[in-house]
């Protein structure tokens, strides 16, 4: 796995269900806000902003987890962010939540480059693919 782009999270009181846990559903956020905060860095400016301006829209086309360890309220996680794969069309960021220095969480998200005005899938565009190129483990042509 290439350099992680890492993300802090607090586990807020409105993410934890009735028992004090992290409520599941609540974690496709945390992993779909670190994947836009890695874009971000990675594009020097607001991720969905700059992706509109590509002409793209990046819905996701899978998105797996695997809970690890339990996070409650008030747990500080790292999120660390880094792109698995990168493919003619669609991008897989591989996500790994760390807390109090282990594992905790184990993700995966794919993105697909949509036409913002076909709505139809489209190669990832140069200026992304540069941008995630550095961070690629097995780029695909």
């Amino acid at each position: 796995m290439s350099t992680s782009f890492v993300v802090r999270r607090r586990v807020r009181f409105g993410d934890c269900d009735p028992g004090g846990v992290l409520y599941t559903p609540r974690i496709g956020y945390f992993v779909v806000e670190a994947v836009l905060d890695f874009l971000t860095d990675r594009l020097s400016g607001p991720a969905e902003r700059r992706l509109l301006d590509l002409g793209i829209f990046p819905p996701a086309r899978a998105f797996s987890v695997e809970f690890l360890k339990p996070m409650a309220w008030d747990d500080e996680l790292e999120i660390h962010v880094c792109v698995k794969e990168l493919r003619t069309h669609a991008i897989c960021f591989s996500v790994d939540g760390i807390l109090s220095g282990e594992k905790t969480f184990v993700a995966e998200l794919t993105q697909v480059c949509v036409s913002s005005q076909t709505r139809r899938p489209v190669a990832i565009p140069s200026a992304l693919r540069n941008a995630l190129a550095e961070e690629n483990t097995g780029e695909q042509q």
